[in-house]
């Protein structure tokens, strides 16, 4: 297994990789992938991005938003962490997202946030996992495909 940053040339693994959380229903309140790798370099931040790749095949990649575009906040991201489902499991996500708190704290941010379906109880047990806490939650924020969900938000700080 090899953590490097995620470049342009990893979009087709990225993608697929969000579509395969798209499809849990979970993962994001977004309904689709971006059609091209410009629409997602312009969502994230362009430091802190980093795939793993097993066996030369990227298996799962993280990214981090900003907070804010006051400048105030700009030592606050978002997490977007996501595992192909054939590499979930085993650990992967943990050492991915260590590796952006250590790059993170490095770049000089001082807080992480995530906020997470409440259904999505893996990907909150792995932020708890490396140091999350979380510090509240939107009750019925959002409907996806006509069901209500909860936000459990979730906080890093330095």
């Amino acid at each position: 297994m090899q953590i490097r940053p995620l470049l342009s040339t990893d979009w087709a693994a990225v993608k697929r990789i969000y579509e395969e959380g798209l499809a849990t229903g979970i993962a994001t309140f977004e309904t689709s992938a971006p059609a091209h790798w410009k629409a997602w370099d312009h969502k994230y931040l362009s430091n802190c991005r980093w795939v793993c790749e097993r066996e030369a095949e990227v298996v799962a990649w993280v990214a981090l938003t900003p907070f804010s575009k006051r400048e105030v906040y700009k030592g606050v991201a978002e997490v977007s962490i996501y595992v192909a489902q054939s590499a979930r499991g085993n650990g992967i996500g943990k050492q991915l997202l260590r590796h952006l708190i250590q790059s993170a704290k490095q770049e000089g941010f001082w807080t992480l946030q995530a906020a997470i379906f409440g259904q999505n109880t893996g990907s909150i047990r792995l932020h708890l996992q490396v140091g999350f806490r979380e510090v509240g939650r939107r009750e019925r924020i959002a409907q996806r495909d006509g069901a209500w969900h909860d936000n459990v938000l979730l906080e890093l700080r330095f």
